[in-house]
């Protein structure tokens, strides 16, 4: 959604496709789910390996688990990355 704020502070929107004239006013909530919706859109068009980087934990945790010697951190941070790659498998 295109939108903009009057000098008033009021919003207007309109969708992709229309002219000047069809803009109507809008509330902040609308414009952010708009956003969102879109936003949810183009994470869903990524390939699986670009999702799972999204969400994968930080390689610093396993490192940390390793030199500290806590295998139950190695093992946390391992079931986590398989948590991960069963959410967004291989297409």
């Amino acid at each position: 959604m295109k939108h903009y704020k009057d000098s008033k502070g009021n919003f207007y929107g309109r969708d992709d496709g229309y002219t000047e004239s069809d803009w109507v006013e809008v509330t902040i909530e609308e414009i952010n789910q708009a956003n969102a919706i879109k936003a949810q859109a183009e994470f869903d068009a990524l390939p699986y390996y670009q999702k799972r980087a999204a969400e994968y934990p930080d390689f610093k945790d396993y490192l940390d688990g390793v030199v500290k010697g806590d295998q139950a951190q190695i093992d946390d941070y391992i079931a986590k990355c398989l948590e991960v790659k069963a959410k967004y498998p291989k297409q």
